[in-house]
């Protein structure tokens, strides 16, 4: 009876004696369930030793395996089974996906940029609570067909492996015992062509300007479009001059133009956070970078700035002053201004493919006269990429292989 063993646990098949609230209770294990008998007995030396007797009975069918645990009534001193009360230890509720995904942000928070949380990981919370037809993880298997037969295969594979993770930090968490997701991610090929990194649908420079232009003059709009789409006609111009990403152009101040106009500094971006739309400092890849500006480009930044402005102020403001919605400005003029001109719709981001499509096909004059092409890494410096990026994704795929005469 209560005997322990080295690790302090009362040894198997072992019956305390304890007391509670006054009374004598006998406790005990028996094939993985806790009983708790109530003697009924005031806390004597008397009562202590009828208690020691009971439990030297319980522990004796214990050990000859004659316990009934159905007939619990024989050890209760009244021979009554009332206070009898076997107790199972209670189930830890599992959390489910959402809850988990929940945890798993807001310990991601501080080591992720405002946009990744704003957009990567809210679609995935959205996909969580609005659209699989599960939240539990013990249906890891039905959450990953509904993704492959619902989302294109890159986008199963990117949610996959985001649930994945979270799962694998819920487990070093201990709130869950393991990952169901593990492995699931890397069975899913991507079909040729369906690569997120594949979407470069370059325009063509008569395209280039068709849209420039009709984001000065297009026709068939009514006075306040008019004003609306010739206000982002610079920043237009501006995208397709630079290559620069659409949320590095509309982040520009007057500081980071130089005087004379020939040198741009990006080195910020305008972001969507999950309060609006915030300027975070440094670049996608870089923390900054300096672009040459060619006499067009000089002429356009000479034209746009105002008088007695000082270097804080926007480079390309929204119509009310703030930092332009890059969303808002394909919605209400990007979308409408390609119709209006006739050209097939194209993200806007497609700016910078063609920049950079261009500079890799369009060759150059050169201070000696002589006409060049620009090599990928120059390319890759002036809008902050690597050269691997546009070998792979631009200069094999957009440029004619030829074998020269040796």
């Amino acid at each position: 009876m209560s005997n322990k063993t080295p690790t302090g646990k009362a040894s198997k098949g072992s019956v305390s004696v304890i007391v509670s609230n006054g009374r004598i209770q006998l406790r005990f294990h028996f094939a993985g369930r806790r009983y708790y008998i109530s003697t009924g007995y005031p806390d004597t030396p008397h009562h202590q030793k009828l208690a020691k007797l009971k439990a030297a009975e319980i522990e004796k069918d214990i050990l000859y395996e004659r316990f009934d645990p159905k007939n619990l009534s024989k050890y209760s001193p009244t021979g009554s089974s009332r206070k009898i009360t076997p107790i199972t230890p209670s189930k830890k509720t599992q959390p489910n996906l959402a809850q988990l995904w929940e945890k798993y942000t807001e310990f991601k928070r501080g080591s992720l940029s405002v946009s990744t949380i704003a957009k990567d990981y809210t679609k995935v919370d959205r996909c969580i609570n609005f659209h699989l037809p599960s939240k539990s993880i013990d249906d890891a298997v039905i959450i990953r067909d509904w993704l492959v037969a619902n989302k294109t295969a890159n986008s199963a594979k990117r949610i996959l492996t985001q649930l994945s993770a979270c799962c694998n930090w819920a487990v070093k968490s201990k709130l869950i015992a393991n990952n169901p997701f593990i492995g699931m991610a890397v069975d899913i090929k991507i079909p040729k062509g369906e690569s997120e990194d594949t979407d470069i649908d370059p325009f063509s420079l008569e395209e280039r300007d068709k849209i420039i232009q009709g984001f000065k003059s297009v026709r068939e709009t009514t006075p306040k479009e008019y004003r609306y789409y010739k206000h982002y006609a610079p920043l237009i111009e501006f995208l397709f001059s630079t290559g620069c990403r659409p949320s590095e152009g509309v982040a520009l101040q007057w500081k980071h133009i130089s005087e004379d106009f020939r040198t741009i500094r990006f080195e910020q971006a305008v972001v969507e956070s999950e309060n609006g739309l915030v300027c975070k400092k440094g670049l996608k890849t870089q923390k900054r970078r300096s672009f040459p500006a060619n006499a067009k480009l000089v002429a356009l930044l000479k034209s746009i700035k105002p008088e007695d402005t000082t270097g804080e102020a926007k480079v390309f403001p929204a119509p009310k002053g703030g930092w332009i919605d890059a969303h808002n400005l394909t919605n209400r003029a990007w979308h409408s201004v390609l119709e209006k001109v006739n050209i097939n719709y194209r993200k806007l981001y497609q700016t910078r493919h063609t920049f950079i499509t261009a500079a890799l096909e369009t060759p150059i004059m050169m201070p000696d006269g002589k006409m060049r092409i620009l090599e990928a890494k120059d390319v890759a410096k002036l809008v902050g990429t690597s050269a691997k990026m546009i070998y792979e994704h631009y200069a094999g795929t957009r440029r004619e292989l030829f074998v020269p005469e040796f």
